[in-house]
């Protein structure tokens, strides 16, 4: 697994615009989770955005040995525990949910599109989320799904939809309008992990548009999230990420708006599983969710829970 990116207070403090006292107050009174590394305290990367969002950090996730997190419910564990993959923090509230609906334990893992899905092919994962861009049929994840889970029978829920584009300092101070602006060499590019939907849109989308990698200033500066990606901008070390909307306007980045991506789950339809997709499918359907979704700000509920493909058994 990817290692989870995390801040030093310093770095924290010049995110939210506050000063280094008032994160080392916000972490005494255990508003953000915190660890550290010799004497340095750090803080990972979901705990700020949980912050960010309004949502206390789980506790104890600093003592954990990967980023693959576990909750409980009212402190008992539950008989079954269901991996989620992905980073988005809409996540969790599933994972609260499916404690709350069903004999679950719902734990964490900050793998990409990809490799949450091969991960999936090899049973490793209950629920993967997907935003993987097929430049060929413009269509989003369905089919990177054929192509992986050949010999599997599978469904595919939405869990919402969102604007993906190209993140940049504030003021676009280089004018960049689309996927073509990436040629300019003067544009410092900050790039995502292999196998992350962000990184197969870029691809994409470079290809569509007959544009070298070689040419984007940047390519292989990687990071592991879309609030990496943000943070690096705002510190001034990058002018330019994919990302979405919402982790732009989290860390006061201009925004472009360059497609609507879906955010969908999928599940294996195995017996064992057969409670377990009820479950998601009623969560899904509650306006609770929903609102409980909407109120993070800059998603699309409009599908939550469609059906959008479903292998016949």
């Amino acid at each position: 697994m990817e290692q989870e990116i995390s801040y030093t207070v310093e770095e924290v403090a010049g995110l939210l615009k506050v000063s280094k006292l008032t994160v080392y107050d916000l972490i005494k009174k255990g508003k953000i989770s915190s660890f550290k590394v010799g004497r340095q305290m750090r803080i990972q990367s979901k705990d700020l955005q949980l912050f960010i969002n309004g949502k206390k950090a789980p506790k104890n996730i600093d003592s954990m040995p990967t980023t693959t997190q576990e909750y409980t419910h009212q402190g008992k564990s539950a008989k079954r525990k269901i991996l989620i993959s992905g980073q988005d923090v809409v996540l969790d509230i599933l994972g609260k949910q499916l404690e709350g609906n069903g004999d679950y334990t719902a734990l964490r893992s900050n793998e990409g599109s990809l490799n949450g899905l091969m991960n999936m092919y090899k049973k490793d994962c209950d629920i993967v989320s997907l935003h993987m861009f097929d430049g060929d049929s413009g269509e989003y994840n369905l089919p990177y799904v054929r192509r992986v889970l050949i010999g599997h029978s599978y469904i595919i829920l939405n869990l919402l939809s969102r604007k993906a584009g190209l993140m940049v300092q504030k003021g676009n101070p280089f004018s960049v309008k689309n996927w073509l602006d990436l040629k300019n060499e003067k544009l410092r590019f900050i790039n995502r992990e292999i196998g992350s939907g962000a990184r197969i849109l870029l691809e994409e989308q470079l290809r569509l548009n007959d544009i070298s990698q070689s040419l984007v200033n940047g390519y292989q500066q990687v990071e592991s999230s879309h609030l990496g990606v943000a943070s690096a901008i705002a510190a001034g070390r990058a002018d330019v990420g994919v990302g979405i909307e919402k982790v732009a306007k989290m860390v006061d980045l201009d925004f472009i708006p360059l497609i609507t991506e879906r955010y969908d789950l999928v599940l294996l339809k195995t017996p064992e599983n057969k409670e377990l997709i009820s479950h998601v499918k009623s969560i899904m359907k509650k306006q609770s969710f929903k609102d409980e979704i909407t109120s993070l700000g800059n998603y699309d509920t409009a599908k939550t829970g469609m059906i959008l493909y479903e292998t016949n058994d």
